[in-house]
């Protein structure tokens, strides 16, 4: 069976990620979709009320499923049985540090790692983004799955 894991914070997920996760699943048997849990860093969801929402927005994709892991990645890859990760490039500067971290992955474990180029729909958008226009009450139906708008809104409360 080929098995891929797509790794993130996905704090939240958005539509960027969903493209790499769907382009995936057409290459792979099994997507795991790692939830990184990282002790070291609050972040606006917990990190099971992420896992909740990309279950919800993966539901339709018969070959992927969501787990959270915390330590190496290697270490999470190895244990899923998977032999590839999948890391979407949004830019240039996205390749400087993916190409370190995939060096040490294959050194560490013979892990490979798949660069996917995101859809230029996606190239500008980030978690982080979608978070900060949230909470000045910005539009960002256009960037996130329904039920992450709604999750959004409710956790920031309603803006001027």
């Amino acid at each position: 069976m080929r098995r891929a894991v797509c790794p993130g914070s996905f704090d939240p997920v958005t539509n960027g990620h969903l493209d790499i996760i769907g382009r995936a699943s057409r290459l792979f048997d099994e997507v795991i979709v790692g939830v990184l849990v990282n002790q070291s860093k609050s972040g606006l969801f917990t990190v099971e009320e992420r896992i909740d929402m990309l279950r919800e927005v993966t539901s339709s994709y018969g070959n992927v499923r969501v787990e959270s892991f915390r330590g190496l990645l290697v270490d999470f890859c190895r244990a899923q049985q998977a032999s590839v990760l999948i890391k979407g490039l949004r830019a240039v500067s996205d390749f400087d540090y993916e190409l370190q971290m995939a060096q040490m992955n294959i050194g560490l474990a013979g892990v490979e790692t798949l660069f996917m180029p995101t859809n230029p729909l996606y190239s500008f958008l980030s978690s982080s983004l979608v978070k900060d226009v949230a909470k000045w009450g910005g539009d960002i139906s256009a960037h996130v799955p329904d039920p992450v708008r709604e999750a959004l809104q409710t956790r920031l409360g309603p803006r001027p």
